[in-house]
Parts: C-alpha cells; structure tokens; sequence
C-alpha cells in the first residue's frame, strides 16, 4: 500500500509540475513575436514563477484580472459538470454494468460506442431544438451559478435558470455516461473472464454471492480508477454546452480567450481545469486500489 501510495504521489507531483509548466507556456505567448526563442524561453521561465501563486495579469480584452474572470465563471462551470455527472451515473452505471455482465448485450456494445462517439456538438443542437420547440425553453444561461444562488439567496430568478440547466446538464451527462459506461464496461469485462469464478461455483458458491463479493468491488474500482478520464470528458462536453446553450462559464471562456488571443485567461482556466482533473485521477486511483489493489496497474 505506501509502495502505490508513494509511486501515486510522485506521479500526481509530476502531473501538477506539467500542468504548471503548460499554463506558464500558454501564459508568455503574446510576450514574443516569431523566432525570438530565448526571449520566449527567458517569459516562461517568469510566468512559471509566477503561475505556482496564481498570478496570471489581466485580461486583454476586459482589462480585469485573470482571476476575476476565473472567479465569474468557474462556479457555473462547476454547477454545469456537476449536474452533468449525476445524469452521467444515472444513465451510465446501469447501460456500463448491463454491457459489461450481460452476454447477450455485449454484442451490443460496438453499436453503443458508435452512438456515443456522436459528437457532443451535435447532441447539444439537438437538444437546443427540442428545447426551444417542443418545450418553449428559450432561456440563456445565468450571470451565476443558479443552484448556489436559489439555495443561499432565495431568488425567484434562479428557479427559472434552474430549468435552462436541464439542456446542457444532459448534454454534459451524454457526454460522461460515456466515459462511465466505457469505464464500467471493461471493468466488468475483465471481471467476468477471470478464473476465480468459475472456481468459486465448483465450491458451492451461487451467482449473487460471487458477484455481490468479488464483481462489485472490481467494478467499482475499475471506476473510480477511471476518475480523470471521466473528469475530462465532462469538461470538454461543458466547453461545447455552454457555448451551444450560451452558458457563461469557465469552459466557454476557454474556448473565447484562444480566440481572442488572450492568452492570460486561457492559461488560468486550462491550469484549474488540469488541477482538477489529475486531483480526481489520483484520488480515483488510490480509492480504487483501497477496494480492489489488483484491479489498478501500478
């Protein structure tokens, strides 16, 4: 256990160090022009000092501060992913495990990964369309993240943000039951092919007893081993979302200040959506080998 433990730290350091390196990459960009190597060199070298405290500058197109920007934005990104990830495990638990233990449907599973593999662009029109003709849902995203603002504050507006979450959290869970299905699904494979179980029902063992003792575990592990991956997915289905759905988060701030150049801001965004998605790794991976250490590679 702390041999893992300390091979997982050492990887999760050296997955920050990356994460810090990149951003302060992303951040010296507009400080040279073409073929001045050194001098880009000698920015990066700055911005990476800078970057470890957080200080990013101001934004070149709204003259505040980077992390004011991040500050506006992040909530509701956050509001968004995590809407997002409970219809993901609604709808991806049960559809991961059916594929992964059911004969009969593991043909099905290719069909399954080819609809999932549909763009989330794509979904997210699609749901715009439903929404705004079938449902009369014409709302635009709040200035502020509405679950916080209806829980604390009491305002009447954020009920009716409330309901214009519902597009984009689907689009946002399409998106991450995918990656769990997946994650579930090869888990649960592996686990159904392993030798032990056919051992266990020459002693005496049924079905439910075998899978309540050994198949959970290895699927919750292979799971919540699979943490980071889903973390990803949600963040890329959230950058699409909010700009389908007009949602003013992080993730769309992302996708504008590249446009805009405003290389700041996108390097503070891309640095918080990295730290979270290696914390959610590396904390999935050490769960995860607590439940079933043989079901993580080292």
């Amino acid at each position: 256990m702390w041999a893992f433990g300390a091979r997982q730290a050492a990887r999760f350091a050296a997955a920050l160090a990356g994460a810090f390196l990149l951003a302060a990459a992303v951040a010296a960009l507009p400080g040279t022009g073409h073929g001045e190597g050194s001098a880009y060199l000698a920015l990066w070298l700055r911005q990476a000092g800078l970057a470890v405290r957080f200080h990013f500058g101001t934004s070149q197109v709204s003259g505040l501060s980077a992390m004011a920007e991040l500050a506006r934005g992040l909530p509701v990104t956050l509001e968004l992913v995590g809407s997002g990830a409970l219809v993901a495990i609604v709808l991806g638990v049960p559809l991961g495990v059916l594929l992964g233990t059911g004969r009969r449907l593991r043909a099905a599973a290719p069909l399954i990964q080819i609809v999932a593999a549909a763009p989330v662009f794509c979904a997210g029109l699609l749901l715009l369309w439903l929404s705004a003709h079938l449902l009369g849902w014409h709302g635009a995203g709040p200035g502020k993240a509405a679950f916080w603002t209806l829980l604390l504050h009491r305002d009447p507006a954020a009920a009716a943000s409330l309901k214009a979450l519902a597009m984009p959290a689907l689009t946002v869970g399409a998106a991450g039951a995918a990656a769990v299905q997946l994650a579930l699904r090869r888990a649960a494979s592996m686990a159904m092919e392993a030798p032990y179980r056919q051992g266990l029902r020459l002693m005496g063992l049924g079905g439910f007893e075998i899978d309540r003792a050994y198949l959970a575990p290895q699927i919750l592990a292979g799971l919540l081993a699979s943490l980071g991956e889903i973390a990803l997915a949600l963040f890329s289905a959230a950058a699409v979302a909010e700009w389908v759905f007009d949602w003013p988060g992080a993730a769309v701030l992302f996708v504008k200040s590249v446009a805009l150049q405003d290389w700041s801001v996108a390097a503070l965004v891309l640095l918080v959506f990295a730290l979270i998605t290696i914390a959610a790794d590396f904390a999935g991976r050490l769960a995860a080998y607590v439940i079933a250490p043989e079901e993580v590679p080292a």
